[in-house]
């Protein structure tokens, strides 16, 4: 570790901080855009098929853009801090470090989402109709929910979200030089917030990976827990939120707001939108859909199946 670098790194002037902490809410706002472009109207519920690989990385990657820049604009902003200590101190600064970092950021989130894409097809593989959403969809859903909740207050969560909200100690702990330096770093500094912020991404596989809505729910409570001063409070409020938000969806998923439940209007809106004129499938069955396969052509030619858990 090169402690040396990392001492007392200065204060960046006012107008350079906004513009960089401009420039990452810029991108992620691009980032929002595309996503909402390439998810309109793919929104069947809890269990929605997140389609093929190829499609599901380019969208993940740009949806952990858009969710997860603003959140970790202060670690950038810091990086950029002690680059420029270093700078002034006479020593090397690798041009494109900071940008290297938020590449090794997104690379952990990427390897992140394949684990859960695989996770979800040999789920579904494994299991067959049994979390069918006229089945057990909803408990799943609700359970997954929950455990993201009990997640919340456990020490691994205390400790990846230490290292999220600490930008100085994180970068004091593991800063190298150079371009590959950077990249390392960002590549633990995404470790740290997968660990963090993993089981917040299976709730939102269980709501809907294709909602828009549960998307920005999510990315507003990463903010909260990451961002808010009172990390106990922001960590516990969150908890609290995620448990009413389960139980409901396991016991009443009617009434949560904004879900798209697999066997309502808004779902066959989203399969007739995809190209399946509102058909149910094969394995409706007293009024709802238990597989309701459905395909959408998207750009690079793949196809989504949704309404079945997991």
């Amino acid at each position: 570790m090169e402690l040396a670098s990392v001492r007392r790194p200065p204060s960046l002037p006012g107008l350079v901080q906004l513009g960089l902490i401009g420039l990452l809410l810029l991108l992620a706002a691009v980032a929002w855009v595309v996503t909402s472009d390439q998810m309109s109207g793919m929104d069947v519920g809890p269990g929605t098929d997140p389609g093929g690989l190829g499609f599901f990385i380019g969208v993940w990657v740009v949806m952990m853009a858009a969710m997860m820049f603003p959140s970790a604009a202060p670690m950038v902003v810091m990086q950029v801090r002690i680059q420029k200590g270093r700078q002034e101190r006479g020593q090397a600064v690798a041009t494109g470090a900071a940008a290297l970092f938020v590449v090794g950021y997104l690379v952990s989130w990427a390897a992140a989402g394949l684990v859960g894409y695989a996770l979800y097809k040999l789920g579904k593989a494994a299991t067959g109709d049994v979390f069918a959403w006229d089945h057990g969809g909803p408990y799943l859903a609700g359970g997954i929910i929950v455990a993201a909740a009990v997640y919340q207050l456990t020490p691994l969560k205390d400790v990846c979200l230490r290292h999220c909200r600490s930008p100085f100690s994180f970068l004091m702990q593991h800063w190298r030089n150079g371009r590959w330096g950077a990249l390392r770093m960002g590549l633990i500094h995404g470790g740290w917030c997968v660990g963090c912020c993993w089981m917040l991404m299976a709730a939102l596989f269980a709501l809907g990976i294709m909602s828009l809505g549960w998307m920005a729910f999510i990315a507003a409570l990463i903010a909260i827990e990451k961002l808010l001063p009172w990390k106990a409070v922001a960590n516990r409020g969150v908890a609290v939120l995620l448990l009413v938000l389960g139980l409901a969806v396991a016991f009443t998923p009617e009434s949560v707001p904004g879900l798209t439940l697999p066997d309502s209007p808004a779902a066959h809106r989203a399969m007739r939108s995809m190209g399946m004129g509102g058909a149910m499938g094969p394995g409706r069955s007293g009024g709802k859909m238990r597989d309701g396969s459905m395909g959408r052509n998207t750009n690079n030619g793949q196809h989504m199946h949704g309404s079945q858990m997991p």
